[in-house]
């Protein structure tokens, strides 16, 4: 697994997940820190590497890239993880809508 906190190429994404699913990554995103991890089998790998690094779980969501997509396609807001009734996102999907655009600006400014 690797925390993204620096831009990297679309190839160094696709390498993070060789061998763990055929055309995506799963991905935390940390919405405070604007930092990203990636490359584990489950969200909650990568929830688990961010938090020993400091991050909140309060501010961790996790997402699907699928790198054979386009920049507004690729991002799938869909995760255990984010089920959270006390941040009123009762499902899988990351249900606001502001959130949503700033997960992916992350994703954009940090991959490729």
């Amino acid at each position: 697994m690797k925390i993204i906190t620096d831009k990297i190429s679309l190839k160094e994404l696709v390498e993070a997940g060789e061998g763990l699913f055929d055309d995506m990554v799963k991905a935390v995103v940390d919405v405070d820190n604007e930092i990203i991890a990636i490359g584990g089998g489950l969200h909650s790998d990568e929830e688990l590497i961010l938090l020993e690094n400091g991050s909140r779980q309060e501010y961790l969501w996790g997402i699907n890239i699928y790198y054979n997509l386009s920049h507004d396609d690729r991002v799938e807001f869909d995760s255990l993880i984010n089920i959270r009734p006390a941040q009123n996102n009762r499902s899988r999907f990351i249900e606001d809508e502001a959130l949503r655009k700033n997960i992916i600006e992350i994703v954009n400014k940090l991959i490729e």
